[in-house]
């Protein structure tokens, strides 16, 4: 069997050249390789401290809009009434947590960027490539990006906050949470809506400037309606110098006239600004006492009515409609009629 011969190594000059083409390279590279790596490092570091200082700067103004503006004792209370403190530090998170989202991601793209032109790679395809895939995810993800976007809008606009009650067009009731992609609202039965912020056409918010207390007073035709008008401004008057009425009503309960003329009565339709959210409470309220004020003023809230006696036997024959049972003949008599004993059963 024939034994293979291994081939001879490198020689002592082949070696020799070898390790001074390595030197060499190492001396011809080795400057440029140290300045990329101290380029990477500051841009990195340059970074990473930008980064820090704008989050700060933003988590600052975040805080300042979470406190609010005190300095104004003139309105103080109608900024405690428009924005409470949960709805501004809501809303200052929220938009601290975008700006520092997109801070960070400005920063560290553009130093990424830089680092990748550093090392000699050509920026040229790979912004290409990205522009490609970014499209195909907005086609795929527009949904979401809506969604995203009508959130951050929204908190912006300040449309509506935590408390406040909203009628969305598919959904009413109270903001419990404004998030950027969904908004959760408690329902008037307890019920919980997770309403889409890119989905809501429409936003009518309850809750903010003021609000409307409307009440139908019903009354006779045979009703002083200056007698009426007067006890209904002296009622109202009283409950606005009652606390928490005071705070509640916002302007002097008015008396509009007349709404509407019944068969057997009219309508006095009187209205009072509330505070916002309150506009149902004052009108229970309201109802209450100008009923307790009208009866005692012997004034007849609604159409007069006449209550039947008590232990008193009417002729019904008079009102009733006339039955298939009153005639003997008719099928419905026959049914109900005694069923004929045999005579031999009878013994």
């Amino acid at each position: 069997m024939a034994t293979q011969i291994p081939a001879p190594g490198p020689s002592l000059t082949e070696a020799t050249q070898s390790a001074g083409q390595a030197v060499s390279y190492l001396d011809s590279h080795w400057e440029g390789w140290v300045t990329g790596a101290l380029q990477i490092l500051f841009i990195t570091v340059v970074a990473l401290v930008l980064r820090a200082t704008i989050r700060q700067l933003i988590t600052r103004m975040v805080a300042r809009m979470a406190q609010g503006h005190q300095r104004d004792t003139h309105r103080a209370l109608i900024s405690n009434l428009m924005e409470n403190a949960e709805r501004r530090k809501q809303r200052s998170q929220a938009m601290g947590s975008v700006l520092r989202s997109v801070a960070s991601f400005l920063v560290m793209g553009t130093a990424a960027l830089t680092v990748l032109s550093v090392l000699g790679i050509d920026l040229a395809p790979l912004l290409a490539s990205a522009g490609v895939a970014g499209v195909a995810i907005g086609f795929g993800a527009r949904n979401l990006v809506t969604y995203f976007l009508s959130g951050v809008f929204m908190i912006l606009e300040d449309q509506y906050g935590v408390g406040d009650t909203i009628d969305t067009g598919v959904a009413t009731g109270t903001v419990l949470e404004v998030g950027l992609r969904v908004t959760k609202l408690r329902g008037p039965n307890g019920e919980i809506w997770y309403i889409r912020n890119g989905e809501v056409k429409r936003i009518a918010n309850l809750s903010q400037g003021w609000a409307t207390a409307s009440v139908e007073v019903p009354v006779g035709y045979d009703a002083d309606l200056e007698l009426v008008q007067k006890v209904i401004l002296e009622t109202s008057a009283a409950m606005a110098e009652e606390e928490p009425w005071s705070e509640q009503l916002w302007e002097p309960v008015k008396v509009l006239g007349l709404d509407s003329l019944g068969s057997d009565s009219v309508v006095v339709q009187v209205a009072a600004k509330t505070m916002p959210g309150k506009a149902v409470p004052v009108a229970r309220e309201l109802r209450q006492r100008i009923k307790a004020a009208l009866d005692a003023a012997g004034i007849q809230v609604g159409p007069a009515s006449v209550p039947a006696a008590r232990g008193r036997r009417e002729d019904s024959a008079d009102f009733n409609a006339p039955s298939v049972l009153g005639d003997p003949l008719s099928a419905q008599s026959r049914a109900t009629a005694a069923i004929p004993v045999p005579e031999d059963q009878r013994r």
